[in-house]
C-alpha cells in the first residue's frame, strides 16, 4: 500500500514552511547493506527520506529549498541503465522522478558533486542529520567548506548547521488520517498473525515452527517483519529480547510471542503470552491478571492533556498492588513504589512511540517536563512479569513465568482507539480461542 501523492507534498510543505526562506535541506536516502560476500540485505528506505518523498531506490537525494523560484523540490537519483535494470529491477531515472514523485526537478545523482554547491551558495541554513550517515556527512562538509573557501570571490557560504531531525521528527509524532489507516491495516495483519500462532501451539512443537506461522501470515498480507520476531517459551520468555527462537514448547509452559509486521512502511508491535497446552495453571493465570490489569490502568491514562509517564505510573502501581496481593511482594504500597521493588520483576517501560519504526521518532520529554497526549500520537502499551528460576526469596511455583501484554493505540480527541482490536486479551479468551484449534 502506497500513500497518495499529495501527503508527501502536504509533509514537504509543511517541512519548508518551519524552514523558512533561506534555508536548504538535504536528505539522502539509506545506502545499501551488505550482509555477506557479494549479497546485499533487502532494501529498506530510510524513514526520514521516505516520510518526504515516497522514493524507494537507493543512492538518492533530496533537497528541499523553500522559496526558489526555480524549484523548490529536487531529487538527486540513478540514471536509467537497461543493464544494470535486467540483474537489479527498474529504476525512475530523472524523468520518473517529476513524473511518478512530483519533484520540481531531477538530475543523475552522479552530478550531485556539480550541481548541490550552487543550490547550497544562496542558503544561511543548512538542515541536515549529521551522524547518520558518516561518508555523506563528509560530503556535505566538502560542499560547505568549498564554498567558504571562496568568500574572496564574493561566494555566499551557509553559516549555519541545524539539526533535521528535530522538527522533521516532531512531524512525524502526529500522524494524519492516512497514516492512521495504513497503521490499523499493520496492526490487523499483525492480530490475524498472533492468532494463527496461538492455533498453532502445542506440545513438541519447536519456537522456530510458531514463528514461521507468524512469517506465512505476514508475507500473505504483503507485510513484513517490522523486527525480529521473540517467541520464547518457558524460560527463555523471561528474556526480554530473546531471538534465538529454536527450543521445543513444553506441556505445561507460557509461550511469550512479541512480534509486529510493517506493512506500507508503518509498524506495528504486539506481545501475547499463552499457555502451550492452552490452559492456564493457576499461578500463569494469577500473573497474566496482574498484567492485565496493569495494561487497562495504563489504557485509562492515554488521553489528550495527561503527561506521556501517567500511563507507566499506573501501570507500576497496578502491577506493585498485584505483586503484594499474591505475596511476591511485601510492605507498604507507597513505600514499595518509591523504593522500585517492583524493578525485580517489572524492569522496562511501559511502551514506545509507534510509527514508520517500531520504536518511532519523537521525544518524550519537552524541555524538563513529560510530553502531554495530543491526538494524531501512535504508542504501544506493554506491561510485563518476568519470574525466571532461582529468583530470590520467589516459591518453585512462580518460576519460569514470564508474561507481557502489549497492544497498539492511537491517541483521539477524546481518548484512544485500541488498533489491534480483536486479539484476545484475557485468559478466558485465549483459552477459548486455543480450543476451537485443538
Amino acid at each position: 500500500m502506497t500513500l497518495r501523492k499529495d501527503e508527501y507534498a502536504r509533509r514537504r510543505k509543511q517541512l519548508m514552511k518551519l524552514m523558512g526562506k533561506g534555508a536548504i535541506a538535504i536528505i539522502p536516502a539509506a545506502p545499501e547493506r551488505q550482509r555477506n560476500s557479494d549479497v546485499h540485505y533487502h532494501y529498506r528506505p530510510d524513514s526520514d527520506f521516505h516520510y518526504l518523498t515516497g522514493f524507494n531506490e537507493p543512492e538518492a537525494v533530496a533537497v528541499l529549498i523553500p522559496g526558489r523560484e526555480q524549484a523548490e523540490y529536487i531529487l538527486f537519483v540513478r540514471d536509467r541503465d537497461p543493464t544494470r535494470e535486467t540483474w537489479d529491477g527498474r529504476r525512475a531515472g530523472p524523468e520518473g522522478a517529476v513524473r511518478d514523485y512530483s519533484a520540481d526537478d531531477a538530475f543523475p545523482v552522479g552530478d550531485i558533486d556539480d550541481i548541490l554547491p550552487g543550490l547550497l551558495e544562496r542558503c544561511g541554513r543548512v538542515y541536515y542529520s549529521m551522524g547518520v550517515n558518516l561518508d555523506f556527512d563528509q560530503r556535505v562538509v566538502g560542499w560547505v567548506n568549498t564554498l567558504r573557501g571562496q568568500t574572496k570571490l564574493g561566494i555566499h557560504s551557509p553559516q549555519e548547521f541545524v539539526a533535521l531531525e528535530h522538527p522533521l521528527h516532531d512531524m512525524r509524532l502526529y500522524k494524519s488520517k492516512a497514516e492512521a489507516t495504513v497503521m490499523k491495516r499493520s496492526a490487523q495483519i499483525a492480530v490475524g498473525a498472533h492468532v494463527r500462532a496461538m492455533r498453532n501451539t502445542r506440545p513438541g512443537v519447536t519456537e522456530y515452527e510458531v514463528m514461521a506461522e507468524l512469517l506465512h501470515e505476514f508475507h500473505r498480507h504483503q507485510a513484513d517483519i517490522s523486527y525480529h520476531p521473540i517467541v520464547g517459551g518457558g524460560a527463555n520468555g523471561c528474556i526480554l529480547h530473546y531471538h534465538e527462537n529454536a527450543d521445543t514448547l513444553r506441556d505445561g509452559d507460557l509461550l511469550l510471542i512479541d512480534a509486529g509486521c510493517e506493512y506500507g512502511l508503518y509498524a506495528s508491535d504486539i506481545t501475547r503470552t499463552f499457555p502451550v497446552n492452552g490452559r492456564f495453571s493457576p499461578a500463569q493465570k494469577a500473573i497474566y491478571d496482574i498484567v492485565l490489569e496493569a495494561q487497562e490502568a495504563a489504557f485509562a491514562c492515554i488521553k489528550p492533556g495527561n503527561h506521556w509517564n501517567e500511563p507507566h505510573d499506573a501501570a507500576v502501581r497496578a502491577i506493585t498492588q498485584g505483586l503484594v496481593r499474591v505475596g511476591l511482594l511485601k510492605g507498604r504500597l507507597p513505600a514499595l513504589i518509591k523504593e522500585e521493588a517492583y524493578r525485580k520483576f517489572y524492569m522496562h517501560r511501559t511502551g514506545h512511540w509507534l510509527g514508520m519504526d517500531v520504536h518511532d521518532v519523537g521525544e518524550y520529554k519537552v524541555g524538563a517536563e513529560w510530553r502531554v497526549f495530543e491526538p494524531g500520537m501512535a504508542l504501544t502499551v506493554e506491561p510485563g512479569i518476568y519470574i525466571p528460576a532461582g529468583t530470590k526469596g520467589v516459591p518453585k511455583r512462580w518460576w519460569n513465568i514470564g508474561v507481557r501484554i502489549e497492544d497498539d493505540v492511537l491517541v483521539t480527541s477524546s481518548g484512544y482507539e485500541l488498533l489491534t482490536s480483536g486479539l484476545p486479551r484475557t485468559t478466558a479468551e485465549i483459552e477459548r480461542v486455543m480450543a476451537s484449534a485443538a
